[in-house]
């Protein structure tokens, strides 16, 4: 194999392929990146054999190979290159080595023979629809936050996406929650998506789709099966295996009688939930919130070191109510809002409390209250 290719372009691919390799394995291969030049374009591919990404890189290809390399030393050494550099991959006459040659610069990595890399079959893709990306980012960014990463409950290890029909017309939605808290995102459901079983994409996968659709100009094709997923975005193709678990029935635990609203400058609130936290000793202590007519009044008390409050004005109109919540997941929420105000609509102090957005009405959130 003898390849050569600008930097650059080999920098952006390998950002995208190396961070799926864990940086600790027990099995040598998973450790490396495959590299195939083949026809006008390099294809590299890296799994840890739950999550397989693999992106084609234009380049000249003066001899057609394929080998396998460690994958974030690659990265590293095309990382530390000087920018506009052109890079020289080529491979020795037995196969066990490979050069990293630019300019003065020359590398020579081990190889393993690229017949031990493992394959992540998919099987047949029962259902195929295609989306916007900025669709699909917010469809992941307005719910992933609130994934739970207790192990033991692995079915909530992930987002939960499904078509879903909702005053008539059809809905892609995606929910997550971790037991303390939910959050559920919809848009509408695109062709292809009718019928398509109900799903749980893993956290990790979740986490490398965020950094893949940062082009809003790209469409993504979704492609699934009865246990794996596909996203083509652009020239990066991702497939993963979802999480084999059953979501729990989440529409219970949405309240539809908390008739208590509170209108509240979404800013404001978080900066105020932001200083007052300061005083716990972590971030998950409670905050209350003592709500009446006109303001919202935040206390945070902590046994070793003391205590904080401070008063927001608010639109409220109902009974005076006190409520606590864990500081964290206030400002988590506050965080995905995207209108200038928050709407809490709250039943009790033991009750679960629903917040929307005042400038998305896809969106909506569940915080669990806490003792205080």
């Amino acid at each position: 194999m003898r390849v050569i290719l600008e930097r650059s372009t080999l920098l952006k691919s390998l950002n995208h392929v190396h961070r799926v390799v864990e940086r600790r394995n027990t099995i040598p291969i998973l450790s490396n990146v495959l590299l195939n030049a083949d026809g006008a374009s390099l294809q590299m591919k890296a799994t840890d054999l739950d999550l397989e990404v693999t992106e084609a890189a234009a380049a000249t290809i003066e001899q057609a190979g394929a080998t396998t390399v460690p994958a974030h030393l690659l990265y590293d050494i095309v990382r530390k290159l000087p920018d506009g550099a052109e890079v020289m991959l080529k491979t020795d006459e037995s196969g066990n080595a490979m050069s990293v040659v630019s300019g003065r610069s020359n590398f020579r990595l081990q190889c393993l023979p690229q017949t031990d890399f493992p394959e992540l079959s998919a099987g047949n893709f029962s259902h195929i629809f295609r989306l916007d990306s900025t669709a699909l980012k917010d469809l992941i960014e307005k719910t992933q936050f609130a994934i739970s990463t207790e192990e033991t409950r692995y079915y909530l290890n992930g987002i939960f996406l499904h078509a879903i029909e909702d005053g008539g017309a059809l809905k892609l939605r995606s929910v997550a929650t971790d037991g303390h808290r939910l959050a559920r995102a919809e848009m509408e459901a695109p062709a292809g998506s009718e019928d398509m079983p109900g799903i749980i994409i893993p956290r990790k996968t979740v986490g490398e789709l965020q950094k893949l659709v940062d082009d809003p100009d790209v469409a993504v094709t979704v492609e699934l099966s009865d246990n794996k997923i596909r996203f083509t975005i652009g020239s990066v193709i991702l497939t993963s295996k979802l999480i084999d678990g059953t979501f729990p029935d989440y529409q219970r635990v949405i309240p539809t009688g908390n008739d208590k609203k509170l209108i509240i400058d979404r800013q404001s609130f978080a900066a105020a939930v932001d200083r007052v936290s300061t005083i716990s000793s972590e971030r998950g202590r409670a905050v209350k919130m003592s709500i009446a007519e006109g303001q919202v009044t935040l206390t945070v008390n902590n046994p070793d070191s003391g205590s904080a409050t401070e008063e927001i004005a608010a639109d409220y109109q109902s009974d005076p109510i006190e409520i606590g919540f864990n500081a964290r997941y206030l400002l988590d929420v506050a965080a995905q809002l995207s209108g200038s105000e928050a709407r809490f609509l709250l039943a009790d102090a033991g009750s679960p409390t629903l917040v929307q957005d005042e400038g998305d009405e896809s969106t909506l959130y569940v915080l669990m209250p806490m003792r205080v």
